[in-house]
């Protein structure tokens, strides 16, 4: 597991309005998902 590549927030930050909006159900960490 130690060939995780995480993003950076600043890359999040880019990323973050693609994302689905959650409908009732609590979304899970976009970043552990992406990574």
């Amino acid at each position: 597991m130690s060939d995780l590549f995480w993003l950076s927030d600043a890359q999040m930050a880019r990323l973050e309005p693609y994302f689905p909006k959650s409908h009732g159900k609590p979304r899970v960490d976009d970043r552990r998902v992406l990574s």
